[in-house]
């Protein structure tokens, strides 16, 4: 069993709330089996509907009149027994039944049972729904294993895991054997990903070529997916998911609409993008034009890089020979594009929302976060030259956008410089947001 982080939202949702939940995410990332295991140990009572291996359920919620008509229908097609306070019903595939999630409200509001939805493609498929039950429904995202996820599965002792996040939070150096193994597993998992699927058969196996086919088995699924959506000309969908990898292998690593036609221009295939990334297959990286809160504000939606939302999938793009270079310890290859994604996967794991700098006059960030409501510079070395970041200098030493530290992931140990913290790259599955007081403001209404 492969212990994933969502597990304890699912744990809070069933003791804090009484909403449905939605768990939305990529195709095969996990999210039906680890709905299945949180239901075999929180109910006595469990109930599976499949909206595409049984596609006659379909018919009973078209014309219900009422949270009971619709349960009596339900009773009639399943056998578990439907226990009032003991089941959860979980609607798999409900991007093919778009009725349950605006009915889902009246089945919340009868209170018999709880229920989980989970499909594949709900970014997109969802996105139209008009009247979604705004409190009736909570939505949790849910990714890839992360790397604390990966080396969790693959037995890495809590202790260890201890020492790490103790080095995190005092800015010390890691154990030296703690820190070499820790970087083989890192670049492991640039290997097999986050995939449960592929990271089973390395469980399994050990053997990097069956990886490799599990990995390409799941690019097919996502290319029929892309088949699937436009089938007359597939908005370049399949051309803009084909060059990720080699776009970010590129000098500046953005995305360059040139590669796909010559007369393109952004406005026309902005839905393609969006659909990648709505699809959770991509994850795009907006420019911004200052390095100052709120990013949002100043990003540019037609300036950005594109990564995978999976480091194990680029790798497999990229094919069998960086595999060898990544298990040789080589520390002095350049994988600047693969680092780069594992960073944006691993930020995106966590919450963040994804931007880079770049300035003619300053030069460009690899990413910049808010955290903690400040700016976070975060420069991704994957080479012996870390310590030569003249464009983060640059904006360090910028008066005007008031950054007081910045992080350069690579693979040394830990050490501080003025305000640069330089950080083994695997250490990044600790930065989470530290601010979690309550924002509380009372009017004084006197004198109205």
């Amino acid at each position: 069993m492969i212990n994933r982080q969502i597990y304890s939202k699912l744990e809070s949702w069933h003791a804090n709330e009484h909403n449905a939940m939605l768990i939305t995410g990529a195709r095969q990332i996990g999210k039906t089996f680890t709905i299945r295991h949180f239901a075999k140990q929180n109910f006595k009572y469990f109930v599976e509907i499949n909206f595409i291996e049984s596609p006659n359920i379909l018919d009973i919620f078209m014309g219900v009149s009422s949270s009971e008509d619709l349960l009596l229908r339900l009773a009639t097609v399943v056998n578990v027994p439907l226990v009032k306070g003991e089941t959860l019903i979980f609607f798999d595939e409900v991007q093919e039944c778009k009725e349950i999630v605006t009915a889902i409200k009246f089945l919340v509001e009868e209170g018999s049972y709880r229920y989980i939805m989970s499909g594949s493609l709900l970014g997109v498929e969802l996105k139209d729904i008009r009247s979604v039950p705004v409190g009736y429904m909570h939505v949790e995202q849910m990714y890839p294993l992360n790397f604390r996820e990966f080396i969790e599965a693959l037995n890495v002792q809590p202790t260890t895991i201890e020492h790490l996040r103790n080095s995190w939070t005092n800015e010390q150096p890691v154990d030296p054997i703690v820190h070499n193994k820790m970087l083989q597993l890192f670049r492991l998992y640039m290997i097999v990903g986050g995939m449960p699927a592929v990271v089973s058969k390395y469980l399994e196996t050990n053997n990097l070529q069956l990886v490799l086919s599990e990995q390409l088995y799941i690019l097919s699924l996502y290319k029929m997916d892309i088949a699937k959506y436009d089938p007359n000309n597939k908005l370049y969908l399949n051309e803009i998911f084909d060059l990720i990898a080699a776009e970010l292998n590129a000098k500046n690593k953005r995305f360059v609409l040139k590669q796909l036609n010559e007369n393109i221009k952004f406005s026309r295939y902005e839905n393609s993008f969006l659909w990648l990334k709505d699809a959770g297959v991509a994850l795009p990286t907006y420019n911004v034009d200052e390095p100052q809160i709120p990013l949002m504000l100043s990003k540019s939606r037609n300036l950005f890089k594109l990564f995978k939302s999976d480091i194990g999938l680029l790798t497999c793009d990229y094919g069998r020979d960086i595999q060898r270079e990544l298990i040789s310890s080589d520390c002095t290859a350049n994988f600047g594009s693969v680092y780069e994604n594992v960073v944006a996967q691993e930020l995106t794991s966590q919450g963040y929302k994804l931007y880079y700098y770049n300035s003619k006059k300053y030069g460009e960030l690899d990413f910049v976060i808010e955290h903690n409501g400040e700016v976070l510079p975060i420069e991704v070395k994957s080479g012996k030259d870390y310590e030569r970041h003249r464009a983060l200098n640059n904006v360090l030493d910028c008066e005007n956008y008031h950054i007081n530290r910045a992080l350069v992931l690579c693979n040394d140990n830990i050490k501080r410089v003025g305000k640069v913290l330089y950080l083994p790259i695997y250490l990044l599955m600790f930065l989470k947001s530290e601010n979690t007081d309550s924002l509380i403001y009372k009017i004084d209404l006197q004198g109205l």
